[in-house]
């Protein structure tokens, strides 16, 4: 069930220099315009670690702890350089979500800034990047280019969601079907809905990652990947992530 994914990191473009490229073009979108969120009523989840039992049956990943769906992948992102767990990929069928969560100030409204500078880095590839109100809140929809085989550019769809909790923000990468067909969406936004956020007493700086572990079952190691024209083909989003920490987006297939 547990597979360990290994992040290359000499893949990570800074988003810095994204966000200055799209400066620079005085990028006029009213996506990219930072504006304060109304609240989110987390009362159905994500929860915070205080809001819930500590014996609930989720899967215990240090900051997360993940609820199971029938058919589930669990997949760990591994940072090649430092081999910390940055990131959990719950895959189903063939959607997946990221989860990743990060320390936040007291006064909240860390998604809004975060979503901006999201947008400016994709639009400012070619890419399109438009809001969408749902339970959630504001969640960004995106549409991130890349080369295709023959060489045209492809656009690779993708819903960022965010949620803002007590000193933490929790956000969720869907990748695959699910960032275009709202019931292959539908397992994974309820995974993201049961997460439950361990924030820990620690002080720590905005926007850094909240430490990640293995679980207590032995890992699986992912079997090597073929050589040569049949291997397959995975599309990396690690430049369009406003975060300092290397590689965070990655689209499962």
């Amino acid at each position: 069930m547990f597979r360990r994914r290994k992040a290359d990191a000499e893949t990570a473009v800074e988003a810095e220099s994204a966000v200055d490229a799209a400066e620079s073009e005085d990028a006029s979108d009213d996506v990219t315009e930072i504006v304060p969120d109304v609240p989110v009523d987390r009362s159905a989840g994500p929860y915070d670690a205080t809001e819930v039992d500590d014996d609930d049956g989720r899967l215990d990943l240090g900051s997360l702890r993940v609820s199971g769906t029938e058919g589930m992948e669990l997949r760990l992102e591994i940072d090649q350089e430092q081999q910390n767990v940055i990131a959990a990929t719950a895959v189903v069928g063939e959607s997946a979500l990221q989860l990743q969560a990060f320390a936040a100030p007291r006064s909240g409204g860390l998604w809004a800034e975060i979503r901006s500078e999201i947008a400016v880095a994709i639009e400012s590839q070619g890419g399109t990047a438009d809001l969408e109100y749902t339970e959630f809140g504001t969640e960004l929809r995106t549409r991130m280019p890349s080369a295709g085989p023959d060489g045209r550019t492809v656009f690779a769809p993708a819903r960022f969601i965010g949620v803002d909790g007590p000193r933490w923000f929790l956000r969720g990468v869907i990748s695959g079907r699910g960032a275009i067909e709202e019931a292959s969406a539908a397992p994974l936004l309820e995974i993201f809905r049961e997460t439950v956020v361990v924030r820990g007493s620690d002080p720590m700086a905005p926007r850094e990652l909240l430490p990640l572990a293995l679980p207590q079952e032995e890992a699986t190691p992912m079997p090597p990947a073929p050589d040569g024209e049949n291997a397959p083909e995975t599309t990396s989003t690690d430049d369009l992530n406003p975060f300092e920490r290397g590689p965070e987006i990655t689209e499962v297939r």
